[in-house]
């Protein structure tokens, strides 16, 4: 039985079959397992996770009881669970992707969307059975009075749910989104708003990235719930119980994404840049195509600053890697497409025999994109809403000059918006102003607000963040 366990929809590790039937492990996508992979396998953590593809759900039907640890496979504890895949495409898909996601980053086209209808009642069963399989499988496995760490908004309802079945247990639960203001949040049903706060509510801890998020939440507790909040005591009461709310803002582990920054295989990819490009200066983004990111509004930006600056033509290129993201919804596929789109009008307008002004790569290639970090003159992170984004700060540790432009609605700006040049992500022309102004920064001043920056990305890296968080339980 386990003492410490971590729940979330995305594992450490995804399989692929390949043509002859043989199973090939990779390491698994997304902010949160490379934030915490290696500290949860270094401190024997059991990792739950959900089987995402055929080659996970191979996996785990050849291993006994879903442990893919027990299978032969270096991956540390973990368990995968085969949630069946109608159940995981609408839970995953309708719910958490198109509903719980949108409302948190307030995506919805309002006048339009959403609607929520008898189709939409069956999506949420979906979504109670996927969280009821996380509880069980957690119950199952933890020991007595273990300590349960739930992740993100997939799993909201798993909190009461596990409580229901072990009172024994700790429970946190850490929302790596933003949370919406109750008048938005409660764009939602009533009973389902409802029940995806006493969800969170379920545990002794919940957890936000920023004060901002945390403070959103306690408010949708009071509005929608009428739970008594405790905002400096940082507590909501409901119903008899009350679960602390606290404040970890996730970092980055420096030494360790620097070791691997220096690997042959992102020293390939430097050369083959700098062979591209020149001794140009680089303006880099490194993104999925989710929509929150802002991907167009940053490309119109950098047009409209060659626009104002022909004295950069030929002297800048902008490195843009949007790799896509949940292809699986339509809205997805369609900005991927305007991402391109945007691009194409770019390189048609200022493009030259000599000069390539953007390069954009929509091919997931994680070497490569630790290559463009180090060579990264100026940063470009422009999201529309993020819980912190930790591209934000992976860029100033492994650039030894980099000067950061950053949206005021990122997470991140808390703990970096002093030392980067904060934009609006609305305003195209003042995102512009801020690439002219990083490219022309002096550079004193740019290699010290760079030090200040890599000094705030690490000071909570994924090790203290876990420890801050089991504390939380003790």
């Amino acid at each position: 039985m386990n003492s410490v366990l971590l729940a979330s929809n995305r594992g450490p590790v995804s399989f692929t079959v390949s043509d002859d039937g043989e199973l090939t492990m990779r390491r698994g996508g997304g902010g949160l397992v490379s934030g915490l992979s290696g500290v949860a396998k270094d401190d024997g953590v059991l990792w739950v996770c959900a089987a995402l593809s055929d080659g996970d759900r191979s996996a785990v039907r050849l291993a006994t009881g879903g442990r893919i640890d027990h299978a032969g496979y270096d991956t540390g504890p973990l368990r995968m669970l085969d949630i069946p895949p109608a159940t995981f495409h609408r839970a995953y898909n309708a719910v958490a992707n198109s509903t719980l996601w949108f409302v948190n980053h307030l995506l919805y086209d309002i006048p339009n969307s959403p609607n929520f209808g008898t189709r939409f009642e069956r999506e949420w069963e979906s979504y109670r059975d996927y969280n009821g399989a996380f509880a069980l499988a957690l119950a199952e496995e933890a020991g007595h009075g273990a300590r349960v760490m739930v992740q993100d908004y997939h799993l909201t309802l798993t909190p009461a749910m596990l409580r229901a079945e072990r009172p024994d247990l700790r429970i946190a639960h850490f929302s790596h989104t933003p949370w919406a203001p109750p008048e938005y949040f409660s764009l939602l049903p009533d009973d389902v708003a409802g029940e995806v706060l006493e969800g969170i509510l379920g545990a002794d801890h919940a957890g936000f990235l920023t004060d901002r998020w945390a403070q959103a939440f306690m408010d949708c507790c009071e509005r929608l719930l009428g739970a008594e909040a405790d905002r400096v005591g940082r507590s909501v009461t409901y119903e008899g119980r009350t679960t602390r709310i606290g404040v970890h803002s996730l970092g980055v582990d420096g030494d360790a994404l620097w070791q691997r920054a220096c690997e042959p295989d992102v020293e390939s990819h430097m050369t083959a840049l700098r062979e591209q490009v020149g001794d140009r200066k680089l303006i880099v983004r490194i993104d999925r195509t989710e929509l929150s990111k802002n991907i167009v509004r940053g490309l119109i930006a950098y047009r409209e600053f060659l626009a104002a600056h022909p004295e950069w033509h030929g002297r800048v290129v902008h490195l843009a890697f949007a790799y896509p993201s949940r292809h699986d919804l339509p809205e997805y596929r369609e900005y991927t497409a305007s991402v391109q789109r945007c691009a194409q009008q770019i390189e048609d307008e200022y493009a030259t025999e000599d000069w390539d002004p953007l390069i954009l790569n929509v091919n997931d290639d994680y070497p490569r994109s630790l290559a463009a970090y180090r060579m990264a003159d100026v940063l470009l992170v422009n999201p529309i809403r993020d819980g912190m984004n930790l591209v934000a700060k992976e860029g100033p540790i492994l650039s030894p000059r980099c000067a950061l432009v950053l949206s005021r609605e990122a997470g991140a700006a808390a703990e970096l918006g002093a030392h980067a040049l904060v934009v609006n992500p609305y305003d195209i022309s003042g995102t512009a102003a801020a690439l002219h102004g990083a490219l022309v920064m002096p550079e004193d001043e740019r290699r010290m607000r760079r030090d200040k920056l890599h000094a705030a990305a690490t000071a909570l890296p994924p090790q203290k963040w876990l420890a801050a968080q089991l504390e939380a339980l003790t």
